[in-house]
C-alpha cells in the first residue's frame, strides 16, 4: 500500500502533526521508565509525549493525504518534509506550533490559532485534524497495539484507504494485490528476530 511519486502537492494542502503511542498511566513502571530513559532529553524533560511516535499529515484538499513518521515536532525534521512534498508556492495552512513560523518564505501560509477559532474563511486544518484523529482512533480500536518500528506500515495503509476512498473494498483490493509481485516482509523484518530453528536448519 506504500505509494512514491516524485509529483507534489499543490494548491491549498493543509499539515498538522500528533503523537500516537499508549498513555504513561497505561503503562508498567518498568516500561515507562525504560521509555523516559529512551526518549527523554534535556528539552523534553518527562512530557506527556515521552515515548510516542510523532506523526505528520499533509493533505491537499480534494486530494490526497500523505503520512509519514518524523524524528520530531521542531522546526528542521517538519519543514523537511513539507519541501519535499509540498510545491513551491502553495497555499499551506497550518497551526500556531513555532516550527511553522519561517513557511512564507516559500509559501503562502494561513495560520489558525486555535486558541481563537477553529476556522477563519479559507484558512483551517480540520481536514488534516479529521484523518488523524480517525487514524488513531483506528489504531486504538481495531489494531490496539502497534510497535513504532511498524507505525509506517499503519500510517500507509491509512492513507491508502483515504486516497482511494472513491472506490469500494474490491477496487482497493485490486489495486493493492497489483502492488505485491516483488515485495515481501520476511518474519525478521515484522519481527525483529529470526525465526525458531533457523540457526541449525540453515
Amino acid at each position: 500500500m506504500q505509494t512514491g511519486t516524485f509529483q507534489k502537492l499543490s494548491g491549498h494542502v493543509e499539515v498538522d502533526e500528533t503523537f500516537i503511542g499508549g498513555k504513561a498511566r497505561n503503562m508498567d513502571k518498568s516500561v515507562l521508565k525504560n521509555r523516559v530513559k529512551q526518549f527523554a532529553t534535556p528539552h523534553t524533560g518527562r512530557n506527556q509525549n515521552i515515548g510516542k511516535v510523532a506523526v505528520m499529515g499533509l493533505l491537499e484538499r480534494h486530494g490526497e493525504i500523505r503520512t509519514m513518521v518524523v524524528e520530531s515536532t521542531k522546526r528542521k525534521a517538519l519543514r523537511r518534509e513539507i519541501n519535499n512534498h509540498v510545491e513551491p508556492g502553495a497555499m499551506v495552512y497550518t497551526d500556531t506550533l513555532r516550527s511553522y513560523n519561517d513557511l512564507n518564505y516559500d509559501y503562502i501560509h494561513g495560520v489558525i490559532n486555535h486558541a481563537e477559532k477553529y476556522v477563519d474563511g479559507n484558512v483551517h486544518v480540520n481536514g488534516v485534524e479529521n484523518f488523524l484523529s480517525l487514524l488513531k482512533r483506528t489504531i486504538k480500536g481495531t489494531y490496539v497495539s502497534v510497535e513504532p518500528f511498524h507505525l509506517f506500515r499503519y500510517l500507509d495503509e491509512q492513507s491508502f484507504r483515504f486516497n482511494n476512498r472513491k472506490g469500494n473494498d474490491s477496487d482497493r483490493f485490486l489495486k493493492a494485490a497489483q502492488n505485491i509481485t516483488g515485495k515481501r516482509v520476511t518474519y525478521k523484518e515484522l519481527t525483529g528476530k529470526e525465526p525458531a530453528g533457523y540457526e541449525t536448519s540453515h
